[in-house]
């Protein structure tokens, strides 16, 4: 692998800054855990689990208080919004087009950032989770078949609490939620977990990239668990507008 290191651009450096300020502006945010200096600056994949619109700011937020500057594999509906959509392509964010055909080539785009020395952050579940208890669901293997096929390190990370600040219907209910986010200014709980042991790491073995995605999730759902000690089940704070399906349900080996 390319031993050289992606350097982030000014834009992307002076926007963790402020989605740190915005972040403690709408909720106390606790970041416990770190990652290894030698791997801050890449090559690495960060897997975080997604409960909320809000954990894009929270896990940026998070990041910049460890010193990272991660690459964002994000929805391409953002890279459509005026001036913030090049403002992601100058931050080196990668374009995900979900449900296309040209999904694929995220990943192409993102194994090349890897290469290049990048922190890549992804989103294993490939959505905002919609288990009744708000545990990872059974994840997508995009974020494995990254990490087996450039030979990165994959670093969980769990948070907790985002969903707090804004409902899953946002943009809808939305100025409700910050509203009531600067009264209350709920506590967000983050911790960069142990890298994950994915097993195999010969990337065409038939079912490698499932089983490794396992492991990842396993990974967040243990990392998770100490976030939420008093919700062990069901979350405290429930969210009308958020559907439940089941049919994504993880059989995790421990909690």
């Amino acid at each position: 692998m390319d031993t050289t290191h992606w350097q982030p651009p000014l834009i992307w450096r002076t926007a963790l800054l402020l989605m740190r300020g915005l972040v403690g502006l709408l909720a106390r945010l606790e970041v416990t855990g770190d990652v290894p200096a030698h791997l801050r600056r890449g090559p690495l994949v960060l897997a975080a689990n997604h409960i909320s619109p809000f954990d894009p700011l929270v896990m940026a937020a998070a990041c910049q208080t460890r010193g990272i500057a991660p690459r964002i594999m994000a929805t391409a509906g953002l890279f459509r919004v005026p001036v913030f959509g090049a403002a992601m392509r100058h931050a080196g964010h990668i374009r995900v087009d979900r449900g296309t055909s040209a999904v694929h080539r995220a990943l192409d785009d993102a194994a090349v950032a890897v290469a290049q020395g990048s922190v890549i952050l992804i989103y294993p579940e490939g959505r905002i989770g919609l288990d009744p208890g708000m545990w990872p669901e059974r994840g997508k293997t995009g974020a494995a078949r990254l990490a087996l096929a450039c030979g990165a390190p994959v670093i969980p990370i769990a948070q907790w609490g985002s969903h707090e600040v804004l409902p899953y219907e946002a943009p809808r209910g939305m100025l409700r939620g910050i509203a009531r986010s600067l009264w209350r200014r709920p506590v967000i709980r983050v911790h960069f977990g142990a890298p994950v042991d994915l097993g195999e790491t010969a990337a065409d073995n038939p079912g490698v990239a499932r089983r490794a995605t396992d492991r990842i999730i396993d990974a967040l759902t243990d990392t998770l668990a100490p976030l939420r000690p008093d919700e062990p089940d069901l979350p405290r704070h429930v969210d009308p507008g958020r559907p439940i399906d089941l049919s994504r349900a993880h059989r995790r080996h421990s909690r």
